[in-house]
């Protein structure tokens, strides 16, 4: 069985919700990453912070990025996966959800994140053809 723990990127950090959207982004840079997981004060999964939520959910609207933080875009609720979960498991959550990237938790911390190259490098043609046709044609239709 091939698990989330199997095919996610390891490494992943988090940032934390009091940080602003200007050091987000250097943080993005410097990891080579185009999201952040959000932690609150006990390190737990509160959001996920694109570099697309940074543009235009701040700088668009005219904000300030030193001047608005992680955890103020944080919206909904935050999706994430167990290490051991089955890969079916991961593609469902990530179909259901119509997420392009998924944090993965053990015992609680931040172990890695699976990303839609994670997917491209372990999954075959037909997985990774469905879980585009399900993320990309729904997403498609409700923006």
């Amino acid at each position: 069985m091939t698990t989330a723990g199997d095919i996610m990127h390891r490494g992943a950090q988090w940032i934390p919700a009091h940080e602003t959207l200007d050091r987000a982004a250097q943080l993005m840079r410097e990891l080579g990453v185009g999201a952040l997981p959000i932690s609150d004060e006990n390190e737990r999964l509160c959001g996920i912070l694109t570099d697309r939520d940074i543009v235009i959910g701040c700088v668009a609207v005219g904000h300030d990025p030193a001047r608005v933080t992680a955890g103020e875009m944080a919206q909904g609720t935050p999706r994430w996966i167990d290490a051991s979960a089955d890969v079916a498991d991961v593609l469902h959550e990530m179909q259901e959800h119509r997420i392009r990237r998924l944090p993965v938790i053990e015992d609680k911390r931040l172990v890695g994140m699976i990303s839609e190259s994670d997917l491209a490098r372990h999954l075959t043609d037909e997985q990774i053809a469905g879980w585009a046709e399900n993320v990309y044609a729904r997403s498609a239709t409700t923006h």
